[in-house]
């Protein structure tokens, strides 16, 4: 009898065996739950990366190509002169966006106005955002976040032409993606390029195309 129920028991080393095995299936469990959460993570901020890329190119693009003109650009800006609204052939406070990448070029944004007045503005009286000479015309709306995790942003890489003769646009940056840098690069081309209502010189915008 003591024999018997001696034998339906388990001994110590089977136990410790037991234990043994089931924290190494513990683990592989765990390491591969974890690598998963990785590897999602990862996919999840590539696809995100991608997305704000994708939506940059596609709003910076149709931007450009539908414009009329760029009336102003620096190393980290650039205000084109998005559409003639009112058909008046001069440019007014709602009809200007920003493309504004910061002083540390790291990011991509677009800036709008809401009018607040019917003032024409001069082509050489547009300046830099950050001045707010757009302050006595209208008030600034919030800016649409393109990208906002980008660096090195440059506009106009090793261009000679400026504003408003210029009709090509190009919008370098890199981002990270797994932790390996990638270059980018916008290119978009004036359709409707407004080169008739500028003056002979190209500073300003005359009444009338005649």
């Amino acid at each position: 009898m003591r024999k018997a129920r001696y034998k339906k028991g388990l001994t110590l080393v089977e136990l410790t065996v037991a234990l043994i095995v089931t924290s190494i299936v513990v683990t592989a469990v765990v390491t591969l739950a974890n690598a998963l959460d990785t590897v999602y993570d990862v996919t999840d901020d590539t696809s995100r990366m991608q997305a704000q890329i994708r939506f940059a190119t596609v709003k910076i693009s149709d931007l450009i190509r539908h414009c009329k003109l760029v009336c102003y650009a620096s190393a980290d800006e650039m205000a084109v002169w998005r559409a003639d609204d009112d058909n008046d052939g001069q440019i007014s406070i709602s009809e200007l966006v920003y493309i504004e990448a910061g002083a540390a070029h790291d990011h991509l944004w677009l800036y709008t106005f809401t009018p607040s007045s019917s003032d024409e503005i001069g082509l050489d009286s547009i300046d830099a955002l950050a001045t707010n000479w757009w302050s006595a015309h209208g008030s600034q709306d919030l800016p649409i976040k393109l990208i906002w995790e980008c660096s090195d942003v440059t506009f106009y890489p090793n261009d000679t032409i400026l504003p408003p003769n210029r009709r090509f646009v190009t919008i370098s940056f890199e981002v990270v993606e797994n932790g390996i840098p990638r270059h980018c690069q916008i290119d978009a081309t004036l359709r409707g390029w407004a080169g008739n209502l500028l003056n002979e010189d190209g500073s300003s915008i005359v009444s009338d195309d005649d």
